[in-house]
């Protein structure tokens, strides 16, 4: 239900001068409105002199920390930032966490949680030990299950995510993940980005009916309905409108990955999560056929043709992607000892015009080992946009550059 802003403002100022408050971040713009500094993240450290606030902001090219002493001097501070026209804030002390958007209407939308309980005390000062991008105390681990295993792979993912996006980014993101079964990555996602003070609007799309049903009812639990959605479809067919900016397809079995990527490909995404599983295609091409001299100790065997089928079906997949405009890595996702499968491939549209030799090592590739990539046949079967066109951004977030 909205809220009358000056209110939730006033609420959002009295957590901010909290002793308590454990840190808050303000993000994004209101509609027809820009803030002189593209994010602000305040926090309590204790230095020699005493307990301050820490205040860091950035303008988009370069960020700026200052310390500022409780009182009149955090008081003058916060309500500078307070006056400032910024879309989201973000705001969590030791006993409540209050995240604040600014309708298009000019109201507050205001979620309120209990604080996650701390699972051990927590320096505040700058020796702070390295910590868990979502805390493994967040209430969401109640919800999504929080055996170790499992948070680490949530801080794996989160971290991955981080990396992709710009630290100022700001504006409305609009996030799809398909194929996200029982969508505990996708929750993660949406609550991290969240934290950043992002505007998120989170899909989640699954084949199965009552996964849909599930996650609907999650998301209600948790008090993300409004912003966290899902439908029931296949990763090709599924109508998500509008085209996302950035696109998740996290453990995708087989040809699925290749399905996710055609459509980010086509809805022409700014970023690409994606972490194939289960590389049966090209498996199943290179065991129908010899392999090219002189890599036939390479196939012989099952087990080292299956890994090889594994690092060709990527590589394969990456090569494609720069032909269609990005740039593409594939990195770690979670350390080999907790999962086989720990590959991720991260894009980000550039709209570059791939070279002639990237273009004629692709193919060469390809006929060396007489492959044909699900993926190529996907993009060839749907127009997708030519590489080199400019990507339309919404207002306030400049294209990536390579």
């Amino acid at each position: 239900m909205p809220e009358p802003l000056d209110a939730a403002l006033t609420e959002v100022r009295s957590l901010l001068l909290d002793p308590a408050l454990t840190r808050a971040v303000a993000a994004g713009r209101r509609r027809g409105q820009r803030p002189s500094v593209v994010r602000a993240e305040l926090r309590p450290v204790t230095l020699k002199a005493g307990p301050r606030l820490q205040i860091s902001t950035s303008d988009g090219a370069r960020p700026y920390t200052r310390n500022v002493a409780p009182g009149p001097e955090a008081a003058s501070a916060v309500d500078a930032l307070l006056a400032e026209p910024f879309g989201n804030w973000h705001v969590e002390t030791a006993e409540a966490t209050v995240q604040l958007r600014v309708t298009k209407s000019g109201e507050a939308q205001v979620h309120r949680s209990a604080a996650a309980r701390p699972t051990a005390a927590e320096p505040t000062g700058h020796d702070r030990a390295k910590e868990y991008l979502l805390d493994p105390g967040d209430p969401i681990f109640a919800e999504i299950g929080g055996s170790a295993a499992k948070r680490r792979q949530v801080d794996a993912f989160l971290r991955a995510l981080a990396a992709t996006l710009p630290d100022d980014l700001t504006g409305p993101l609009r996030v799809v993940d398909l194929g996200c079964g029982n969508a505990y990555l996708t929750f993660a996602a949406y609550r991290y980005l969240a934290q950043r003070g992002l505007d998120v609007e989170l899909v989640g799309v699954d084949v199965r009916e009552d996964q849909r049903r599930r996650n609907t009812e999650l998301a209600e639990r948790l008090g993300w309905a409004d912003r966290v959605s899902f439908v029931a479809g296949t990763i090709a067919d599924a109508v998500v409108e509008p085209a996302p900016d950035l696109v998740l397809a996290l453990h995708a079995c087989d040809t699925a990955t290749d399905e996710a990527l055609a459509r980010a490909v086509r809805w022409r995404a700014r970023w690409v999560l994606a972490a194939p599983c289960c590389h049966h295609d090209i498996a199943a091409q290179l065991r129908a056929r010899p392999a090219p001299a002189p890599y036939e100790l390479l196939t012989r065997q099952g087990i080292l043709r299956e890994r090889f089928a594994d690092v060709l079906t990527d590589a394969l997949r990456a090569g494609l992607l720069r032909l269609h405009g990005y740039r593409a890595e594939v990195v770690e996702f979670v350390d080999s000892r907790h999962t086989p499968r720990n590959l991720l491939i991260r894009a980000r549209r550039t709209g570059a015009e791939p070279t002639g030799t990237q273009r004629a090592d692709y193919r060469a590739l390809v006929d060396q080992w007489a492959v044909t990539p699900r993926l190529e046949t996907l993009l060839a079967e749907a127009p997708a946009t030519p590489a080199g066109t400019p990507v339309d951004m919404p207002a306030g977030r400049p294209a990536d550059t390579a």
